[in-house]
């Protein structure tokens, strides 16, 4: 026969004070009797008592049979009417640990929240104008250094020599393409943030590092990681690209490309390619012609940039090139536009008139024009039609090649 066992149950009622609702078996001739006590008044006294006091369900009773596992139990047989403190569980101690942790987190401001404003193109040039790049311009290189007889030969046949009143605004160009993106310049961060928003549409920024970068064609969480060779030259030239009204559209048809099922590439990544082909071409002493004669180097490095990107993104739609190509494609259009920099350049503005006339729509960019087609056009699409030759390149990064190297597109 079961004895007389009183369970004080300690509950939290509405009003947040403590509730005790006791439980008796009394021996009455034989017959137990249960009675439920809550703060002192039995149900009688106004509670109603049908398993559920007032509805809370913490309230109901409990037969002693039920309590045999119960630690409470264990520790009243134990110590008889000596109390014993229960351990806490690690459910509360892990939710006290969250609740300390809420003292230490800062409220957001609504500043915090407003996002940075767009930078243009001609902003962000201005902040290297006025930046001392002097340890920078110590280790550029921006003419190839030739001895013996390629020295005399490019003398004689070779492109012009710059105009010495362009030096200087060469060699700030090769001096942003040695600067690495800093995290403490709000300029900086301001174009990260513009390039992204602008590809992608959206208002708010973005957090510094995590794998929405890959979204916009970068290769991992850290943009910084892929400027290996063009510096900070590569964001400035997608800046250029998507904030340019008139150039937009054509860098928004590029990135949808990029997004393709199929014959997707990593957009930022290309483009920093773009970026490294525009660099070599300034640095061979290409495009010293059509700078001479627009009295510009940062613009027409611009152009040489957008028409390069153009060609090769008429050669992947066209010839449906996919990643695998990537490494052959990008050889063809390096050596196709450091030999026809003109040419190139003439397709760039052609392609500009038209969609000045309203005819853009009609004359898709991705019609290559087969009156000059780039070497290598007659079988690049049957290296792309299974059985390909040679290694299959992925984009794993993009390096400054040593000089003697230059004449080639090298992904390591």
């Amino acid at each position: 026969m079961e004895g007389v066992v009183a369970v004080a149950v300690h509950t939290e009622g509405l009003n947040g004070f403590p509730q005790d609702c006791k439980q008796t078996e009394d021996l009455t001739n034989g017959h137990s009797k249960c009675t439920t006590i809550l703060n002192g008044l039995t149900p009688g006294n106004g509670i109603k008592d049908n398993g559920n006091v007032n509805g809370n369900p913490y309230l109901k009773t409990v037969p002693i049979s039920a309590l045999k596992q119960n630690g409470l139990l264990q520790s009243l047989a134990a110590g008889g009417n000596q109390t014993k403190t229960e351990e806490v569980s690690l459910e509360v101690e892990q939710a006290q640990e969250e609740w300390d942790a809420l003292e230490s987190i800062q409220p957001v401001l609504a500043e915090d929240l407003t996002p940075s404003p767009l930078i243009s193109f001609n902003e962000a040039l201005q902040h290297f104008q006025t930046t001392d790049l002097g340890d920078l311009l110590k280790n550029i290189q921006p003419t190839i250094r030739r001895t013996g007889l390629a020295a005399i030969t490019h003398f004689l046949f070779g492109p012009p020599r710059l105009h010495k009143d362009l030096v200087e605004e060469r060699d700030l160009v090769f001096a942003i393409a040695q600067c690495s993106l800093d995290n403490g310049q709000s300029v900086h961060m301001r174009v990260l943030q513009t390039i992204y928003r602008k590809l992608t549409c959206t208002r708010a920024d973005c957090p510094r590092y995590g794998p929405h970068w890959e979204n916009v064609g970068f290769q991992g969480s850290d943009p910084a990681t892929d400027l290996r060779g063009t510096g900070f030259l590569g964001l400035m030239h997608t800046l250029y690209f998507v904030m340019d009204p008139e150039i937009l559209p054509l860098a928004r048809e590029i990135y949808k490309l990029s997004q393709h099922p199929i014959q997707n590439f990593p957009f930022c990544v290309m483009s920093i390619n773009m970026t490294r082909i525009a660099l070599h071409a300034l640095r061979e002493e290409v495009l010293s012609k059509e700078c001479n004669r627009r009295q510009q180097v940062v613009a027409v490095l611009n152009d040489f940039y957008v028409a390069t990107f153009l060609h090769l993104y008429q050669l992947w739609k066209s010839q449906q090139k996919t990643i695998s190509d990537s490494g052959h494609v990008l050889k063809e259009v390096e050596l196709f536009a450091k030999k026809n920099p003109k040419q190139i350049l003439k397709r760039l503005e052609g392609y500009l008139k038209e969609r000045r006339a309203g005819i853009g729509h009609r004359s898709s960019p991705d019609t290559l024009s087969h009156s000059n087609p780039s070497p290598g056009d007659s079988g690049s699409r049957a290296g792309s039609q299974g059985g390909k030759e040679g290694k299959e390149l992925n984009f794993t990064g993009v390096c400054e090649l040593p000089p003697e190297m230059e004449g080639e597109a090298r992904l390591i």
